[in-house]
């Protein structure tokens, strides 16, 4: 196994987050062809399940072996909350907010995730943890704007907020190894089972007759697409290499260092907002999106040990 690379980790983690980013957009797009969350959700991971498997048959077989006793038990759950239910939250999420805010109230995941610990596990944890959590919860207080009675769509945030929970739990399940052994085999058993739920919530024979173009929306309205080339590459560029991406940079860095730094993914997305998509922040939210951003970073360094995730 070759030696850990800094610069290389960082390198990967940057792209991964890069990519999980711009998926948003080009999600939308794959949404305004006629597809609803649920529908798209179940391409995109029947999709991404699809080549995981294909590349394990090429490359490494053993990875198709299932897992046993505790650890498929383990990865059941990564399935169903981590992949399944975090795909259709954020995708219902990303449809109806503009897309920082769906991203900034996701990643609410390691605020969840520190007072679980503090809370419910009773492990200490750094002072820093209240400075976190009140930068948080002020700050997307700020962005919401709350004193205006929600200025975003009530589904919409529940949806982000249960998507933050679904990731929250994705890092506590994270903690119990479940990428112990070849994290390809944790991957592709946990979106296999993520598959057979979605087809079971909406199935994928079911999915409507898409136009031969679509919209690139936005500024790029007059762009016409074809809806499964969009569906393509969200598959492939928007979630198995920026998945594998991120498990080969955990080689490499710590997942503490490897979460913060994936926190560039809400940062593109406000910008890939406000550029694509004609979104924009008033200059109180947008420092109510810094707060967040900050009290995420103070939430994910306040831990006294070391998380050991699995590849986002």
């Amino acid at each position: 196994m070759p030696q850990p690379n800094a610069r290389l980790g960082y390198a990967l983690v940057v792209l991964a987050a890069v990519l999980f980013g711009l998926n948003g957009g080009v999600s939308r797009i794959a949404m305004g062809s006629g597809l609803s969350p649920e529908e798209f959700t179940t391409l995109r991971v029947t999709g991404a399940t699809t080549v995981f498997v294909a590349y394990a048959a090429c490359f490494r077989r053993t990875a198709l072996r299932r897992p046993h006793g505790t650890a498929f038990l383990l990865v059941v759950a990564l399935g169903l909350v981590g992949v399944a239910g975090l795909q259709l939250t954020y995708n219902i999420a990303i449809d109806r907010l503009p897309l920082g805010i769906a991203l900034l109230i996701e990643y609410l995941a390691p605020v969840l995730v520190v007072l679980w610990v503090r809370f419910v596990r009773k492990d200490h944890v750094r002072p820093r943890m209240w400075v976190a959590v009140a930068l948080a919860v002020g700050g997307l207080a700020v962005v919401s704007r709350v004193w205006t009675g929600l200025a975003f769509d009530g589904l919409g945030v529940v949806m982000a907020l249960l998507a933050a929970v679904c990731f929250a739990a994705y890092f506590l399940l994270g903690e119990h190894n479940v990428g112990a052994g070849d994290p390809l085999r944790t991957i592709l058993w946990a979106f296999v089972v993520a598959t057979v739920v979605m087809n079971l919530v909406q199935p994928i024979w079911t999915t409507p007759d898409l136009p031969a173009t679509t919209s690139g929306l936005g500024r790029l309205e007059g762009l016409e697409l074809n809806p499964w080339i969009v569906l393509a590459v969200i598959v492939v560029l928007g979630t198995v290499v920026p998945f594998f991406l991120e498990m080969v940079a955990l080689r490499h860095l710590p997942a503490t260092i490897v979460t913060v730094v994936a926190m560039l993914e809400p940062v593109i997305a406000v910008v890939l907002g406000w550029g694509w998509f004609r979104e924009s922040l008033t200059a109180v939210q947008a420092l109510g999106a810094v707060a967040v951003l900050a009290g995420i970073v103070l939430a994910q360094t306040s831990r006294k040990t070391e998380l050991a995730i699995p590849a986002p």
